[in-house]
Parts: structure tokens; sequence; C-alpha cells
């Protein structure tokens, strides 16, 4: 286990961590006192929950009504009399709606309509959000104040919350999030939106690995030192190169990091990478081979059979299998299911091993193509890799993954512990221990603007067509993009990324407030410039609005060098920070010889 160092603050403190899963939930905890060393520990018990221990999750299920109420979530929505009276009376049923919040930008031709089911009407994803983040505070704090007495009450308003979310979400899915948090009641006003920390699924694995497998071994023999990144080059002689594989649910994550052992430190070296290839889509495979083989059954060809045998295949057979020169087996029913001609003997389906093995082979492809990118682009080389998440338990994949890893010198392990709590315990860690000091930009940001023209410039004379001349009597051309942040730069907490930029209005008044978009750029080139050559890989991701009131009256008039008329002119600079788990950024200008800043969350 990693060494803790007493909590230094002075006021006690309680840290929730919300692991939201595609197809389980969890939540971690923490209690701070201080003088105290703080102990990670697991919501164990659950409403309805047949099984109690420290690896305690629920399903991510809920069930609504036809008014769009919640009437089951989690364990409770898998009881008989619950499921009966869901039939019963109507009520919409919903698992796996957390890809209904998936970041567009993820490759996801391979998920079908029928894959995820329609959210009830009326009802947004970030609604479903928030009744399912509300249901396990409500359990968290049912858990707490049955095995903590009297402590509940002395730190119900001083509660930090620490969410997580798949490493290929960035500003619109965060900012849904701190939504949800909002409409769940966790917080009461904006204000505390101070107290919600959001972080990626890979690097709070990261956390628990350290905690749980790389502290226990030969690398956990020096301190850990979490001291600032520092931009000067360093000597990479001594550090290892980590992979965490966060294989879950839904998505499988990637999070790439250098650890140097004198002392111990972490610092991100290749952008992280994110896949919709999750266990869900090898059981959404199965019950497309399923529909195929009885397809010209007339009993088991039913679309409710065809969905039983797919969940007994997703409980079961998924994760027994090992052998693709074996059968494997869905058992389903009782002795006189039978029909010989479709494999079915004695209640159970026979399934060609080979067949089974088909059905991990673009999850386990898209975990080896991701590795290999960021092996390519990572600053130091690779010899460790973790594979955590629910899908780590698959015996299978593990197998074909130290098969790819072993010839490569490359150690592979998945730690003893229960790695399907490892989302939630490593988001804890990540609030105590912050063991991160530097990252990676995942994509190029800038924003969008207009260069001045240059006769000598290929580019410039292919767009002279193109051509405007603005109030100030110069010609420039548009569709112009300015970098600020590239992709694969190293970025400490506290460094920050400017650009200076100018607007010209022809009035005063017009100076008053001034915006401007975040462009995000996810194509392949090395550094864009111009946004009509890929204008699909670019989007934007906020915009910046600032007030220039009392600029504005401190601005001159200038005179255009077309028709003498008047304009104004007023220079800000653009800064993006991206040290921390959120890109934020801010537009900075010269007001009374101060700076003064408009400052914007990229949520």
């Amino acid at each position: 286990m990693l060494p803790r160092e007493p909590y230094k603050g002075s006021t006690r403190k309680l840290v929730l961590a919300f692991d939201v899963g595609t197809t389980f939930s969890g939540v971690s905890y923490c209690m701070l006192d201080p003088g105290e060393v703080p102990v990670i520990r697991g919501v164990a018990r659950y409403p309805a929950q047949e099984q109690v221990g420290g690896d305690s999750k629920i399903p991510s299920i809920l069930y609504y009504d036809l008014q769009g109420d919640v009437r089951a979530v989690g364990a409770e929505a898998l009881q008989e009399h619950i499921i009966e009276q869901a039939e019963d009376e109507g009520w919409v049923k919903l698992e796996w709606w957390k890809l209904h919040l998936r970041a567009k930008h993820l490759a996801s031709s391979h998920i079908r309509d029928d894959d995820i089911r329609p959210l009830p009407q009326g009802k947004s994803a970030v609604e479903v959000l928030a009744d399912f983040m509300r249901y396990l505070f409500q359990c968290a704090r049912t858990y707490i104040q049955e095995a903590h007495l009297n402590f509940w009450r002395s730190v119900e308003n001083s509660i930090e919350f620490v969410l997580t979310h798949p490493n290929g979400w960035e500003g619109q899915q965060q900012q849904q999030i701190r939504r949800a948090v909002e409409l769940a009641g966790l917080i009461s006003t904006k204000e505390e939106q101070s107290h919600v920390h959001l972080l990626t699924e890979g690097e709070a694995s990261l956390h628990f690995c350290v905690t749980n497998v790389i502290a226990s071994n030969i690398f956990s023999k020096t301190p850990i030192d979490v001291s600032d990144y520092s931009d000067e080059e360093e000597d990479q002689s001594d550090s290892q190169g980590v992979i965490v594989v966060d294989a879950g649910g839904g998505t499988i994550d990637l999070s790439a990091y250098s650890m140097k052992l004198s002392p111990t430190s972490f610092e991100e070296i290749a952008p992280a990478e994110c896949c919709l290839q999750g266990s869900v889509f090898v059981t959404s495979r199965a019950r497309t081979l399923l529909q195929k083989k009885l397809s010209g059954s007339v009993q088991y060809s039913n679309p409710k059979i065809i969905a039983q045998l797919a969940d007994i295949f997703d409980k079961s057979t998924k994760l027994r299998f090992r052998k693709p020169d074996e059968p494997s087996y869905i058992r389903f029913g009782t002795i006189r299911d039978k029909d010989p001609k479709y494999d079915i003997r004695s209640g159970q389906l026979k399934l060609a091993g080979f067949d089974v093995a088909d059905l991990f082979e673009p999850s386990i492809e898209a975990i080896i193509e991701a590795f290999e990118q960021q092996r390519r682009v990572a600053s130091t080389p690779i010899n460790m890799v973790c594979l955590v998440g629910g899908f780590a338990a698959s015996d299978w994949l593990f197998a074909k993954l130290h098969e790819y890893f072993l010839p490569l010198g490359i150690n592979f392990c998945r730690p003893d512990a229960h790695a399907n709590k490892a989302v939630a315990d490593g988001a804890v860690s990540f609030y105590i221990d912050h063991l991160v000091s530097s990252r990676v930009a995942r994509a190029t940001y800038g924003i969008e603007c207009i260069t001045p023209y240059n006769s000598q410039d290929r580019e410039h004379l292919s767009r002279q067509h193109k051509s405007i001349i603005d109030v100030s009597g110069g010609t420039f051309i548009p569709d112009y993009f300015q970098s600020i942040l590239l992709k694969g730069t190293q970025v400490s907490e506290l460094r920050e990324f400017r650009k200076s930029f100018y607007i010209t209005r022809t009035s005063l008044a017009a100076c008053k407030s001034a915006s401007t978009d975040i462009m995000c750029y996810k194509g392949a080139l090395q550094e864009p410039q111009w946004l009509d050559i890929e204008r699909p890989s670019f989007s934007a991701l906020c915009t910046i609005h600032a007030d220039l009131s009392e600029l504005s009256r401190a601005l001159r008039p200038q005179i255009s060098t077309v028709d003498r008329s008047i304009y104004y002119k007023v220079d800000f600079d653009v800064i993006i920070l991206f040290g921390h788990t959120e890109l934020k950024a801010q537009i900075s200008w010269q007001e009374k010889v101060r700076d003064s800043f408009s400052l914007i969350y990229f949520r």
C-alpha cells in the first residue's frame, strides 16, 4: 500500500468519489480528520443487493414509470416483484444509458440503434445521470451514517465530490456532468462547483494502480514526490513508462505515464486514448451471433429468448470463456429444452469456441491499436501495463493481451485487489495523494481569426479570392486557425499558453464587450493553420465573453487608410491552462495598468 502522511487540514472533511459506469457503478469515500492518516473505503452495502463486500457495485439500471418518475434503481431493479410490476404498468427500463452521453468524436459506427434503449419521453441523458447520482448519494449517506456513528452530521456541509468520466469526454460532457450534479442536489449553488472535481477514468485508475500494484513492488522503494513539473529538460534514463488500461463496460481508456524512481513522481507522456469497445459490445456482438444462429428456429428465435440468452452470456459465459478450441455453453432452460439442429440440448446452447473468441477480437484490437499509438508518441519507453476495470475480469482478454505484450518485454499485470473498484478508489486517491504533476494535451486548441495578407505566401495566394478589407484598411485572409496549445504538449499545472489578438470596431459602443470561440482540432496535422482544409476536424468547445466597458472608455480613435473613417482597436490575449484535469480559458486585457481577466471553464 502507498504510505500516506496524516491529513494536514484544520477541519474535518469527507471525500466522495462516484464511478458511474455503463454497466455497474460504485462509490468510494475517505474521512479526512486532522492529524489522522487517510484511509480509502468503499460503500459496500446497497438496497436489495445480494453481494456485500469491498468490491460492491450496483447495476447502472433505472426504471421510470409513465409519468417520468424513478421507480427503481440499481439492484432494486433486478428484484422479481419490480420486474413484474414494471411489465404490468409499462415502466421504461434503462440500461447502457451512459452511452447517450458519449462524445461525438469517438468512433461509434459499430453501435446499433437497438443497442441503446431510447430515453423516456421528456427525459434527457443529463437528467437520467442526475437521478442516478442522487440515488448513489443517498446510498452513500445511509451507509456512512450506519458505519460511522455521528460522523455524517459533522461533514454534511464539508463534502468534496470527485466524479470520473471516460478519457474521451471533454468540454461538453464535463459541462453535462456538472449540470447533473446541480440537478441531483449534491450542491445547492453554482458557487459550490468548486467542491466538484472531475477526473478521467484513466488517471483515477493510475492512482489505484500506484496504491495497489506499483507501490507494492520494486518501484515503491522510494518516496512519492508530487512536486511541480519543471519545463526544463530532464534526464529520462531512470524513468519507467507505465500504461494503465481501464477496460470498462462502455469504454476502454488508456493513459500513459512516466514514473521517476528517485524520488517517485508521475507525468503523463502521451495523449490519453479512449475507444468505445468495452465489454457491452462483446455482449452486443453475441446478441447478433445468437440472432443469426437461431434465426430458423420457431421456438428459440423469439426476441425475448434471444435477450435472455444474451443476458446469460453477459453474466457468465463471457467471463468463463478461456479456450477457443473448446465449446462454450449458455445455460438458460430446463432439461426439456432441446433442439439438436440448433445445438440446444438439456437447456443449454452450445457455441463454437472460435465464434466466441471472435466476439472479443474488436475489443482486443482496439486496445492494441491504442497502446501502439501511445507507445509511438510517448517520451519514455513503456515497460509496464496494468489492466483494471470490470472487463479485466475476463481471463480471455487478459490472456490475449499477455500474449501480445510478452514478446515486447513488457510487464503486464492486473491487480489482485478488486479491479472493478479501481476508478472509484483511485478517484479518492487523486484527491488526497495528487500524484500526477503534468498532463498531455489530447488535441490542438486555438481560435478562428483573420490573418494579414502576404503576397509571397502560396497559401495566401490560393485564397486571394477570399481576401477582405477590414475597417483599418488592411487586407486579410479569413478562415485562419491560430493554435495556442498543440496536441501532445506536456503541460504542468501552473503553465499557461498565451497568444495576442485584436479586434477592430467602428464605434465605442461596439467595444464594450468581446467574445471568442475556443476551437478544438482533432485531425492528423501537427500544426493546422486553415479551417477550410479539414473543417469536420474542427469544433467549438466554448465561447469566452469579456466585459470591456471600462477599457472602452480609454480607447483612442484611429483613422482608416481606406476612407479616413474612424475605428477603434482592442488588444487582448487568449490564455489556455491545461495542467489540471479540466481545461480552462481566459481573455486578458490591460485596464488601468493592470491585467483583467474573463474566465470560463471547459466543463
